[in-house]
């Protein structure tokens, strides 16, 4: 029979709060465990751990895994050491998280600890049906695909966590089946007139920060990681540094060089220090700006984007698409490409893993380009230029791609001979 007591603090001589216990496991041993602040749950827990050892001992049951014996311990214990683990090195390469990532994860794994009022690390078992119900009343509430796909990604990272180090003897939601995460809107590049507008209403510091996104195409959290010793206003370009940048490596961004001259007077004036000052100090705000920053972020740029589109009588949404603060990337993309950038110099450019998604994912067309281009091949076709032909005295034209080799004359087109 399972044996119940109460230690005492030796610091304070004062019993502890919760209730000790006593077993026989399966091997014959005599075990120790922590119950409750209840004398008698810690009882009826007891005996049903004894229960438990006495119906493997006979058979009924299949020696425990290394994980059982971690059944029973907090939730949020595991959670907070996931945590830790992440913040010294979860990241790529044995780096830790990024910022926007660590809250992200602290954000997530809190949402279903609460949502499927996770005690024991136990309460994940069996926990699919239930996940997957959660999942659908996101859904309900209109959050997008992706969304919803971040919330399962958070829980079943943490899941695959415990797994490595036996804390779970499997992943509960393995056979979780994903989500459809086919965008419901699509971000358009603004156009160079948009952005002339946009730049025209503008207060300066938004302006400088504008021109920066549209000229470097790099996100929010990495302009606002950007400091003045991340400027190299001599050879045009900017340093990013692995530990900010999404892709966790250090890169070379070009810049012009007359916008590279205006950061580095902007930043020696402490123009951006001021306005963190200013603004960040008035808000709760989580996000910590660096010191001797290049530029001034907002914590939300796309509201502040929205007042200046409306300012410039730019409309935030069109048949195209939307525009928000990450369409700044969007459109240096398409610029890019519009300046004659190759498929791999847009990819680098663009720091991206692969060219589909510099390609199928950032890129954009333009209508008026493509019936420019249509025009071109139409009028190459139907309308060809005539030179005089040096032979037989007759007029030739000379026809790209296929029909290069065919002769044109009043009667019809002549295959060569």
């Amino acid at each position: 029979m399972p044996y119940v007591f109460q230690s005492i603090n030796r610091k304070t001589g004062k019993p502890h709060r919760k209730w000790r216990f006593q077993y026989t496991d399966y091997a014959g041993e005599r075990r120790s465990g922590t119950g409750l602040t209840s004398k008698i749950e810690t009882e009826k827990l007891a005996t049903k751990i004894e229960s438990e050892h006495d119906e493997i001992r006979k058979g009924y049951r299949p020696l425990p895994s290394k994980a059982d014996k971690h059944k029973r311990e907090s939730f949020r214990k595991f959670a907070d050491e996931y945590i830790a683990w992440g913040k010294s090195q979860g990241g790529r390469g044995g780096r830790a998280w990024g910022d926007v990532h660590e809250r992200k994860r602290i954000k997530y794994l809190s949402w279903w600890e609460k949502e499927l009022d996770l005690q024991m690390l136990a309460d994940l078992e069996g926990s699919l049906p239930r996940i997957e119900m959660k999942l659908r009343e996101l859904q309900q509430v209109q959050r997008s695909g992706k969304t919803i796909e971040h919330y399962a990604e958070g829980l079943h990272s943490f899941c695959q966590w415990c797994v490595v180090r036996n804390y779970l003897s499997d992943n509960p939601i393995k056979r979780l089946k994903k989500f459809d995460t086919t965008p419901k809107t699509i971000r358009r590049a603004i156009t160079l007139e948009e952005i002339l507008k946009l730049l025209s209403v503008a207060p300066s510091h938004r302006r400088l920060l504008y021109e920066t996104a549209f000229c470097t195409g790099l996100r929010a959290n990495e302009l606002r990681s950007l400091t003045i010793n991340d400027l190299d206003v001599g050879n045009c370009e900017l340093k990013l540094r692995a530990e900010w940048t999404k892709n966790r490596k250090n890169e070379i961004q070009p810049l012009p060089m007359e916008l590279a001259q205006r950061l580095d007077e902007n930043a020696k004036k402490s123009i951006p220090a001021q306005l963190y000052r200013e603004f960040y100090s008035k808000k709760n705000i989580s996000i910590e700006p660096p010191e001797n920053a290049l530029l001034y972020v907002s914590s939300h740029p796309s509201r502040e984007l929205d007042k200046d589109l409306k300012e410039a009588g730019i409309p935030k949404n069109t048949e195209e698409g939307k525009i928000d603060f990450h369409g700044c990337r969007v459109a240096y993309v398409t610029f890019v490409l519009n300046a004659g950038a190759t498929v791999k110099e847009a990819q680098s450019l663009a720091r991206h893993s692969n060219p589909s998604l510099t390609m199928n994912v950032y890129a954009r067309t333009n209508k008026g380009r493509l019936a420019e281009i249509s025009r071109r091949v139409g009028d190459t076709i139907l309308f060809p230029r005539s030179i005089t032909g040096a032979q037989r005295g007759r007029s030739e034209v000379i026809i790209p791609c296929q029909l290069s080799s065919y002769k044109v004359e009043a009667g019809g087109v002549e295959p060569p001979s």
